[in-house]
């Protein structure tokens, strides 16, 4: 049979539509498409040439953007020239096994950053345990019972996520993390023997500071008895915590004496305290006043000046009921706090570093947002509209908090 008259660069047909792709060894049939023109029998086997030329691009991609591991990889091309060197195919074939071959430099360039990657990261690992080693080691050596039990859980399951290194480095590494939280256990246990064995003792003497409290609660010995209660108070306190299932059984009774003494000593008093009564209704008098002229405080000089004033006129009485006196002082203290804030807001308000503070902040995002602005313009220019989406989505971003420190900024005054 006669060639054909249109002879490919790296093949031809014969007019029967057999075709042939030529090689550094020789031209190789690789198929024929019969009945057909001898131009689309070509086109059938350069169509399959460009699908391996795809998966060669593909494979090159992977390898470059590190999808692959090495080893993967190694086994990939090696397929693939395989592949391509019995490909019934039009193409230059021999190009692509040249363009897979080039890659082997940078498949053992990659080796070894794997290498090196699995050497530093067994590295971090053991860094990483040695740290918890060294913090369990810390808490086996202390005495915190409660949140030390807690740590350890924590410090277990973080060990868990860790992968292993080598054995024996591993082994050695949980042996000592094993052994501290045995020895901590251990003494956790003890300790919480000795502490059953001290709130034994703390609930007898409890039981005994009840029995001298009752004998006493009903005295009208005012200052004697209260001295007196209040060495009981302490000798609780000393005695510590009783088993807890009678902790705040013990507590209540306990509490209820002195409540009872107190509350009649309360009575007594307030019985004398009639006569501060007045006191206590000029000094309401002069709250109510102050109240409603100097908060809200929109003069700091005026509202400073009228406190004061009412501070001198309020301090002219004298004392008042007991019951009254923390009432008085508290609304007392919200004038001079309602100032102290003012004073402090304004301050705030007109400090000149917070100011500029916030002046380099919105001058930040201003030269972002041009920066992207820039960045559109050009990606616009070349046609990169998916780098322009993504500038703008930025600009769009940075715009927003650019609006929120301008409002920031409109706060200050100059």
């Amino acid at each position: 049979m006669s060639e054909s008259a249109g002879p490919t660069e790296f093949g031809r047909v014969t007019d029967d539509g057999t075709v042939y792709v030529f090689t550094p060894d020789g031209e190789r049939r690789v198929g024929q498409v019969p009945d057909v023109d001898p131009s689309d029998a070509m086109a059938f086997f350069v169509r399959r040439f460009q699908t391996l030329e795809t998966e060669v691009n593909l494979l090159t991609q992977r390898i470059g953007n590190g999808s692959l591991s090495p080893q993967e990889a190694a086994k990939s091309i090696d397929h693939l020239k395989t592949s391509i060197t019995e490909a019934n195919a039009v193409g230059d074939l021999a190009g692509l096994i040249t363009r897979l071959e080039a890659l082997t430099p940078e498949l053992q360039a990659a080796q070894e950053a794997r290498r090196a990657e699995r050497i530093a990261q067994n590295e971090a690992t053991k860094a990483a345990k040695e740290q918890m080693v060294a913090e369990a080691e810390r808490i086996a050596a202390g005495r915190d019972w409660r949140g030390g039990v807690n740590r350890f859980r924590a410090l277990l399951e973080e060990w868990k996520k860790f992968p292993r290194i080598d054995k024996a480095t591993d082994d050695e590494l949980w042996h000592r993390f094993s052994a501290a939280r045995t020895t901590y256990t251990r003494n956790r246990k003890s300790q919480f023997a000795a502490d059953n064995a001290r709130r034994e003792q703390a609930r007898r003497v409890k039981e005994e500071i009840i029995s001298r409290a009752r004998e006493i609660a009903s005295s009208q010995d005012w200052t004697a008895t209260a001295a007196e209660f209040r060495e009981l108070m302490a000798e609780w306190k000393a005695a510590g915590g009783a088993p807890r299932d009678v902790e705040d059984k013990l507590w209540k009774e306990f509490r209820g004496l002195q409540d009872q003494f107190f509350d009649a000593r309360s009575a007594a008093f307030n019985a004398e305290e009639s006569s501060y009564r007045e006191n206590l209704t000029a000094k309401q008098a002069l709250l109510d006043e102050a109240e409603k002229t100097i908060v809200p405080v929109t003069d700091i000089k005026a509202s400073r000046a009228a406190y004061r004033d009412f501070l001198a006129r309020y301090n002219e009485h004298g004392r008042v009921p007991r019951d009254q006196i923390r009432s008085l002082e508290n609304r007392v203290r919200a004038l001079e706090n309602a100032i102290k804030a003012a004073e402090e807001a304004e301050w705030k308000r007109t400090d000149p570093e917070a100011r500029k503070r916030a002046q380099d902040t919105v001058e930040m995002f201003e030269a972002q947002i041009a920066k992207l602005t820039a960045q559109v313009e050009a990606a616009e220019k070349t046609g990169d509209t998916r780098k322009a989406t993504k500038a703008k989505e930025s600009i769009a971003t940075y715009t927003t908090w650019m609006e929120q420190a301008r409002k920031a900024l409109d706060e200050f005054t100059d």
